[in-house]
């Protein structure tokens, strides 16, 4: 997998994160660089841990499915896409605390989908740690500018950057299954 598409992929996973730091600005008001460090901070170190984690546990099992791994990049990225997308269709209320208690779940809760893509990046054998540094790095800057933008963007841009982040997410399942289909 190349640079470029483990950055798209970052950028796609981001894009939960970068919603909810939309969100957060807007409930800010006038966010400061300490509330936007902060949330990059949080968001990008879950993102890089996430798949980390993901990765070590595909690794373990790695030899009992590797003949049908494509299907899986295929399937959980999908879901990931998927439910993006649909995420982009609720209503959420957005907590307006910057410490742990406010931050730590939102981080969870926006990098569950980067745990089912560190399993995928194992079966396809990625290089971990520049990949997680790519993610958490992109998300990081995202959410950095999601809070910072967040007062001034609205609340329309948020369900337009979950949707587009989960098309991305869908389009690289397609282009994996296609790959490895030899279609492309």
């Amino acid at each position: 997998m190349t640079f470029l598409e483990i950055f798209i992929i970052g950028v796609g996973l981001a894009m939960d994160a970068f919603a909810v730091s939309l969100c957060k600005g807007l409930t800010t008001g006038k966010a400061t660089v300490r509330q936007g460090i902060t949330a990059g901070l949080w968001f990008g170190g879950f993102q890089a841990l996430m798949p980390l984690i993901g990765y070590l546990l595909g690794c373990a099992f790695k030899d009992v499915i590797a003949s049908v791994d494509h299907w899986i990049a295929f399937v959980l990225l999908m879901w990931i896409g998927i439910n993006a997308i649909r995420s982009a269709r609720e209503e959420e209320s957005v907590d307006n605390r910057y410490d742990w208690r406010g931050m730590l779940p939102l981080a969870v809760a926006t990098s569950i989908d980067a745990l089912a893509t560190g399993v995928m990046f194992s079966f396809m054998q990625v290089k971990i740690i520049p990949a997680v540094s790519c993610i958490g790095i992109t998300t990081g800057i995202l959410s950095y500018i999601g809070i910072q933008f967040g007062a001034y963007l609205g609340e329309r841009f948020q369900k337009s950057a979950q949707i587009f982040g989960g098309l991305v997410l869908i389009f690289i399942a397609f282009k994996i299954l296609f790959e490895h289909l030899g279609i492309i």
